[in-house]
């Protein structure tokens, strides 16, 4: 039977408590930003480009249709993929597939750029620790029609020692009347806190609605 998804939390004062909690619990945990404001400008709700969608996350109750990441399931190219501080392929297990992303302590990748649809696109992915404690902090890098580059923190992961699906992750839709047309060029980072992590089939929503 599927594990649960991961729960999400509200960010604030629950990050110094989420590491312990997880240590208690053995389940992931994400700390999540706000959503957007009330006030958001109308944004475009069909898909933003013609990639293949799948339901990765069927089995964990999620009927959503996603992307996957170019290179996100690690079985062949990382081009345009960004590694640092000693990321690298590594043997992975079902039900992610054979390879996966090894984050070693302090190592920080990031994904090629990847259009979304503001104000409310998700993005999943499937993780596990590889020792007590370990915990990836997790950013959405985007650009605005001025050319600034905004890195927006969307919550940290605390992991358990098995494979299991994040919940649900914004890509930051209380920035989107920064975004020209509603629609947005964003890359995902993932970078490790404490202990080695394992990410794997790294997937965007790319719509906000289904027809």
């Amino acid at each position: 039977m599927p594990s649960v998804p991961l729960e999400i939390r509200p960010a604030g004062r629950l990050l110094r408590r989420l590491l312990p909690l997880a240590a208690v619990f053995g389940t992931l945990a994400i700390v999540s930003l706000p959503a957007a404001s009330a006030q958001a400008a109308v944004i475009a709700n069909s898909a933003c480009n013609s990639a293949a969608l799948t339901e990765p996350f069927l089995s964990w109750g999620d009927t959503n249709s996603y992307e996957l990441v170019p290179g996100g399931n690690f079985e062949g190219s990382l081009s345009g993929w960004t590694l640092s501080g000693g990321a690298h392929t590594a043997p992975a297990s079902a039900p992610v597939g054979p390879s996966s992303l090894s984050l070693p302590a302090g190592a920080s990748v990031q994904t090629p750029l990847i259009c979304v649809n503001a104000a409310y696109p998700t993005f999943r992915f499937f993780a596990r620790n590889g020792g007590l404690l370990s915990s990836v902090i997790v950013q959405v890098v985007y650009k605005t029609p001025t050319g600034l580059t905004v890195v927006v923190p969307v919550g940290i992961v605390a992991l358990s020692g098995s494979w299991q699906p994040t919940s649900p992750m914004l890509t930051g839709g209380s920035l989107e009347s920064d975004l020209s047309g509603g629609v947005a060029q964003i890359a995902v980072r993932f970078t490790a806190l404490t202990g080695s992590t394992q990410i794997d089939d790294v997937y965007v929503d790319p719509r906000v609605s289904r027809g």
